[in-house]
């Protein structure tokens, strides 16, 4: 019997391309995501004895906890928890933005994920399973306009490395992958055009959805004595240099 990931934000860009390489890999999936037409489009493309598609939005803790207690008995011995599921809002100075967006952006990529893992935690400590979750370079390096977007991938950057800590000889495995200028719908949705879009990957090369996914496949499929505790990963056209200095010609 092949084992069971459960992949979140598995609608678009990184989620996606993560169901469909585990898919290859051998693995059965549960994908969630809020967009049903596009989870129904997962399970056409790859098998529904492949592919569980459970439609939530990973904020609503009830919904959650609907979707949880309908997996059907093939589906509930989950061995991979695929933290995903994130977004980010604006691009604006912290002294401009708007609190609702902040707000989204905690109560998605924070608390949906720590609410999400800790009802996974008891299956997957009795599978001797795996978490890997998707962070990102901003947790690490600051740049302007990154505010609490930046700091909420701090948080899953941290808490999945804490997560290492606590389940130390449970058998389980935990990973925080933290990828730099990755181009999906995610940069689409943030800088609000496809022009803007555009504009921030010109030239760079950007990684892809199916890279992230790579990683994902690379690490699930190492042998359970080896954990990768965190990897960083960015296109070659991108580092983590800049120092500013602002001058006070006053001064």
């Amino acid at each position: 019997m092949s084992k069971i990931a459960f992949v979140t934000g598995a609608t678009a860009g990184i989620g996606r391309a993560t169901v469909r390489r585990l898919v290859k890999d051998g693995w059965r999936c549960i994908a969630t995501g809020r967009r049903q037409e596009r989870l129904d489009a997962l399970v056409a493309e790859l098998g529904a004895d492949k592919v569980l598609p459970l439609c939530f939005d990973v904020r609503d803790t009830p919904a959650m906890d609907a979707a949880l207690a309908s997996l059907p008995a093939a589906f509930r011995d989950i061995d991979l928890l695929v933290n995903n599921a994130g977004l980010a809002r604006g691009l604006s100075a912290a002294q401009n933005a708007s609190l609702d967006d902040w707000q989204t952006m905690i109560d998605t990529n924070i608390t949906a994920m720590v609410v999400l893992t800790r009802k996974l935690l008891p299956t997957l400590i009795e599978r001797k399973g795996a978490i890997i979750a998707i962070g990102s370079v901003a947790g690490n390096y600051i740049y302007p306009g990154g505010n609490v977007y930046a700091g909420s991938k701090a948080f899953v950057n941290h808490f999945t490395l804490a997560l290492r800590a606590d389940l130390h000889g449970t058998g389980v495995r935990v990973t925080s992958i933290e990828p730099g200028m990755v181009e999906t719908e995610f940069t689409l949705v943030r800088t609000g055009s496809q022009e803007a879009s555009d504009n921030l990957y010109r030239g760079v090369n950007p990684m892809t959805g199916e890279d992230i996914a790579d990683t994902i496949g690379w690490i699930a499929a190492l042998p359970p004595h080896l954990n990768i505790n965190r990897i960083e990963l960015m296109p070659v056209n991108q580092d983590f240099a800049g120092f500013r200095v602002a001058r006070n010609d006053e001064q």
